[in-house]
């Protein structure tokens, strides 16, 4: 072969520097910098009338990249399309190939799962034509996305307001937040009453909750119904009446898919979906170890499947007989099957490269979010293929007269995979030995205190982005490459905004959805909306063709175009008065959206362009300047934070809350952090923390 008789072209500069290392002199790699094509933004570009035909244009800002490109495949023998080995790389591929004058049957496509200099060789020893069924599924989608946004947007344009839009997926994840808003306003709390005693035997304490009376399970309504339960006590003397002691396990979660990636490093990391799939891309696509050259540390991040290949599984394996021991190890390896059915199957689950590489190995040469990001992805691969976590668990009833009190003890018998890696959860709880005394039956215990305590049963929570991805992927709405997507469309868009990590509606946002119900509530149908991605995905699979697929659905859709141009109201959205007066012009201010939530807006415009954020108090003093008051404002990105109202002149800032109540020990100002769930409060000053229940009793 000459020097350099091959062209291959990626989507990334990054990607093209690992890819160049591995292939060596012999190939010019070189980057598309993404889709060279797509549907114009002036007009519809569909050809409804000649089979839902595309009208691609070169995307603007390309042609210096096109014409490189172009001219370095005329100085090459082949030229081979290696973009990612999903749809949308699928149809790079395919716009490269047309653009370059490719042959599309040729064996032109490669694709990896894992860029690592083994997957990459192997792939180029068996590259493929265009899968064009692949590259269908995505123009369907596309053709599908645009029909539906630039028929119905001009609607609520004209009919609304200017810069509205409607979505498929997007109104679907909007009704979703809308009916939960719904639901909540809905809710009627139902008062119930626990009575836990607080029991001792020897130096061991240990609490017991009322559990039943005169034999009968019984749910406390009302004080009256407690009263009456302690009104049959005999005394602080608690006797042991049954003691079941069971071995109970606990299997490893599977590794990670798009959607539990999401979701974990939203609970875990903190971080938004959109930022967790642009750090995984970057693992994906090549960090610089240094003497090892550029590597790709995890697999392909776009997949809904658990599926892990035979060669991965059995380094795994190796791994953990060395560094943990055989019992660490089940006897057989695990195997995960898929949670729904509308799962693709096409790519292994996010894993690690190689699980030789721990963490540590590589801090030094990522970034904290990378490192970060790499270590969750690591030991939930590892854990996912370790031996199930065994716990002694303990049920306790203690006989007080007729009343009977069950405490609950847990031990940890053996750590199995939870060595290595436990799931997080939305409400932030974690499973922690909750210890016993060894009782038996007819042992004594006494009380120190019973407690009778009043709660309400609670709505159900808003979304946050974690919530919001599994809620849509357990519905079938979506697939894993437009999750993060459609979470940012919906904020930018101004139907929701993201209040303390939370969904809520926006007056626009119920607005919306109210017209859409109405008129196109096939769009909002979340049965209609998962059948419709399983036709696409039948697309895929060269099951159905997608000009039948798209005019199927756009029959209904022309009538309902039809009635909701005739029928559908104009609306006025009125700004929102407000007490503050301009202080440029004198004007009324009114109360406006933005992406962030709502600001305030000189009601002069266009003629006074003032703007200011809306302010809230939290009724601290500055502990740094003593005179000005501690307020909410929001960060450029929208983050919350705490600020003196005296700034600039005063520069304090916090992202934590501050409360009023001063440190009990030292008198600094205590600020709400959430702890495994709970919120505290923590002096800023020395160690000090409490409750945040606490706090309110004792400011009561």
């Amino acid at each position: 072969m000459d020097v350099a008789d091959s062209l291959v072209i990626v989507e990334s500069p990054a990607k093209a520097k690992t890819i160049g290392k591995y292939l060596g002199s012999k190939f010019i790699v070189k980057a598309s910098m993404g889709h060279i094509r797509d549907l114009p933004k002036s007009q519809i570009g569909v050809e409804v009338e000649n089979g839902f035909q595309p009208k691609y244009i070169t995307i603007r800002g390309k042609g210096n990249v096109l014409k490189e490109l172009r001219d370095a495949s005329k100085k090459v023998k082949k030229v081979y399309l290696a973009a990612d080995p999903d749809r949308e790389g699928e149809a790079i591929a395919w716009h490269l190939a047309h653009y370059l004058e490719l042959d599309e049957k040729e064996d032109c496509r490669v694709v990896f799962n894992e860029i690592t200099k083994q997957a990459v060789k192997d792939a180029f020893k068996s590259p493929r034509p265009i899968d064009m069924d692949l590259v269908n599924a995505q123009q369907a989608r596309r053709v599908l996305d645009r029909l539906v946004g630039y028929k119905i947007s001009p609607l609520l344009w004209k009919k609304v307001k200017k810069g509205l839009s409607a979505g498929r997926v997007q109104s679907v994840a909007v009704k979703l937040i809308n009916d939960r808003e719904n639901e909540i306003n809905a809710f009627v709390p139902e008062e119930y009453w626990s009575i836990t005693a607080h029991l001792t035997q020897g130096k061991a304490a240990f609490e017991a909750k009322f559990h039943s009376v005169h034999g009968e399970k019984k749910e406390l309504h009302s004080e009256a119904e407690v009263k009456e339960v302690l009104a049959q006590l005999t005394g602080a003397q608690f006797t042991v009446g049954e003691v079941k002691e069971k071995e109970r396990q606990r299997n490893p979660s599977p590794p990670f898919i798009t959607s539990s990636l999401q979701q974990e490093a939203a609970r875990k990391l903190n971080f938004r979906a959109s930022k967790t799939m642009q750090i995984a891309q970057q693992l994906y696509e090549g960090v610089d170890l240094g003497k090892e050259g550029t590597v790709g540390l995890i697999t392909y991040m776009r997949t809904d499947s658990t599926r892990i290949s035979p060669v991965a599984q059995e380094e795994a394996r190796e791994y953990i007989e060395g560094k943990y021991g055989n019992p660490f190890l089940p006897e057989t390896p695990r195997v995960y099957t898929k949670k729904n059915a509308s799962a693709q199957d096409a790519h292994e689950a996010i894993r690690p490269t190689s699980v030789l590489r721990d963490p540590e190995s590589v801090k030094a040469f990522t970034s904290k979010d990378q490192f970060r990001l790499y270590k969750l992805v690591w030991e939930r691969f590892v854990s996912s293929q370790m031996s199930s976590a065994v716990l002694d668990t303990m049920t306790v009833d203690l006989q007080n007269g007729p009343a009977v009190f069950r405490a609950n003890g847990s031990k940890l018998k053996f750590p199995g995979f939870m060595k290595v890696y436990v799931e997080g959860n939305d409400d932030g709880t974690t499973d922690e030995d909750r210890l016993l005394p060894p009782l038996a039956v007819g042992d004594k215990a006494e009380s120190k205190d019973i407690e009778p305590k009043q709660h309400f049963t609670q709505p159900p929570p808003r979304f946050t982005e974690a919530r919001l991805v599994r809620a849509l992927e357990e519905l079938g709405i979506g697939r894993p490459s437009t999750y993060a997507p459609t979470l940012e469309t919906i904020q930018k868009r101004n139907y929701v905004a993201l209040e303390e990590k939370k969904f809520t509606p926006t007056e626009l946002g119920e607005l919306v959805v109210q017209l859409m119900e109405e008129f196109f509530p096939e769009i909002l149908d979340v049965e209609f909306t998962a059948n419709m991605e399983g036709d696409l995905d039948h697309v895929e699979e060269g099951m159905q063709d997608w000009v039948n697929v798209i005019g199927e659905f756009y029959k209904s859709f022309e009538q309902r175009l039809a009635v909701a141009e005739e029928e559908m109201k104009e609306i006025e959205i009125k700004d929102e008065p407000s007490d503050e007066v301009c202080d440029k012009c004198g004007s009324p201010m009114v109360y406006k959206m933005g992406r962030f939530g709502k600001f305030l807006a000189c009601s002069g415009f266009p003629n006074c362009r003032n703007t200011k954020p809306i302010i809230k108090d939290t009724g601290v003093t500055c502990p740094k300047c003593k005179e000005g008051q501690i307020v909410e404002r929001r960060s450029k990105k929208g983050r919350v934070f705490y600020g003196c109202n005296l700034y600039p002149g005063c520069d304090y800032v916090s992202w934590d809350k501050p409360v009023a109540k001063p440190c009990p020990s030292c008198g600094g100002v205590m600020v709400e952090k959430r702890v495994k769930g709970e919120t505290q409060l923590n002096c800023t000053v020395c160690s000090h923390s409490e409750a945040a229940e606490e706090a309110e009793e004792a400011a009561e």
